[in-house]
Order: structure tokens, then C-alpha cells, then sequence
């Protein structure tokens, strides 16, 4: 039974790229597994039945044999038990790679969040502009601890995994701000990760789901 992901047909401009299906998807395309897509119109109301699915009807929902999941994170732990090239078999290395990956959605997506709030949503309000300053800080100071763990490794867990897929893409999000840039040990390893072929892979495949807006059914 292929897996299936739901994923959006349309998302504004800043969004493209950046939608977390691209996670589940970067995994299948890590281990060679087929997948299929659901999509949605961003824009538009979900069905109410795809809330029993995803309560705030986001998007991933993972449907894979009978087992439906959501939230990237849970999702991309599943696919890990299925193949030792997303998720290591020895403990500690298991340990390492479960760890780093709620790092990346538990300590550093939450900075990057408010960030894309302040100066995609809030632009222009005054209360935006005042925390940019602080919050850019205490974010260099999470970059820069992130930044000491990464210098002498290739990957967080030694070995590329599921936790590297959650990283890099909440690294991607600081945006056109020098958080990643100004560290060069975050800039090589954001710069290894988004060269792998199943990235380029799982990002074209997404951004080929996206149409314009006025060919988007209502």
C-alpha cells in the first residue's frame, strides 16, 4: 500500500517551498518509498471530516497501511522505523536522532515562527519592530549552541537522519536574516543538507503540486 501525505495546491508566495508536508516527503524520497499526495486549497475551508484527521486542519496527515498520523515530527519518526537510513538501530544513536528532532521543532522552530510572524504577518506594526531586536538575540544564542554541537560532526546523530530532515528545514526558515549565514559551522551543514538529491527531490515534487491561484477550484 503506497503512503499517502496530504499537501496544499496553492499557498501564497513566501509559503512556496516551505509547507511542512516537504518533511514526510523528503523521508520517502531519502529511502526510496513511494508516496501519493491529498491536496487542498490553502485557502479554502477543510472538510470537517479531515478534522478527525488533523484537529486544526493542518497539513501533513500521514496514512500508511491502516496507520494515520499527524504532525511532522510523529510522521517522520514512523518513517524512520521503517528504514535505518532515517533512524539508527543501536540505542544511542536511535537516542541522538529522537533527541535532535524534537530539538529542532521544540527549540529552534518556535524562534523561527515568531520570526516569520513579525515580518510576514505583523510588518509595519510597531510592537514587530520592537521585539525583532531581542528576539534575534536570544535566537543567535540558540543558533550559537546549535552551531558548538555541529562543529565536529557531518550530522547531529552521526549519520544523516530524520533529525537532519527536521533541522535543516527549520533552519531554512530563518530567512534573510544571518542566523545560519554569520555561523559557518550551521551555513555548511544547512548547505550539505539541502544538496542532497531527495531534498531537491521532495522540494521540486512540491513545488510542482502548486498552481495559480485562478486555476485553483473553489
Amino acid at each position: 500500500m503506497t503512503v499517502e501525505i496530504t499537501g496544499f495546491n496553492w499557498v501564497p508566495d513566501f509559503a512556496q517551498g516551505f509547507v511542512r508536508d516537504l518533511r514526510p516527503r523528503w523521508a520517502c524520497e531519502e529511502i526510496g518509498l513511494p508516496y501519493t499526495t491529498r491536496l487542498f486549497d490553502a485557502a479554502q475551508p477543510r472538510a470537517e471530516s479531515y478534522y478527525d484527521e488533523q484537529p486544526w486542519g493542518q497539513v501533513p496527515v500521514l496514512k500508511d497501511d491502516g496507520v494515520h498520523l499527524f504532525e511532522s515530527g510523529a510522521i517522520l519518526l514512523h518513517l524512520g522505523e521503517k528504514d535505518e537510513r532515517l533512524l539508527p538501530r543501536d540505542r544511542q544513536g536511535r537516542a541522538d536522532a529522537t533527541a535532535w528532532l524534537f530539538a529542532a521543532y521544540n527549540s529552534v522552530e518556535p524562534l523561527m515562527m515568531e520570526l516569520s510572524n513579525i515580518q510576514i504577518f505583523a510588518a509595519g506594526e510597531e510592537w514587530a519592530k520592537l521585539r525583532r531586536p531581542s528576539l534575534l538575540d536570544f535566537a543567535g544564542q540558540r543558533f550559537d549552541r546549535l552551531a558548538a554541537a555541529l562543529e565536529d560532526r557531518e550530522w547531529l546523530a552521526g549519520r544523516f537522519s530524520v533529525a537532519d530532515i527536521a533541522m535543516a528545514t527549520v533552519l531554512r526558515e530563518a530567512g534573510d536574516t544571518d542566523l545560519v549565514s554569520s555561523r559557518s559551522a550551521l551555513a555548511a551543514y544547512l548547505n550539505r543538507a539541502l544538496a542532497r538529491p531527495a531534498f531537491k527531490r521532495a522540494l521540486d515534487a512540491q513545488l510542482a503540486d502548486f498552481k495559480d491561484r485562478e486555476a485553483v477550484p473553489a
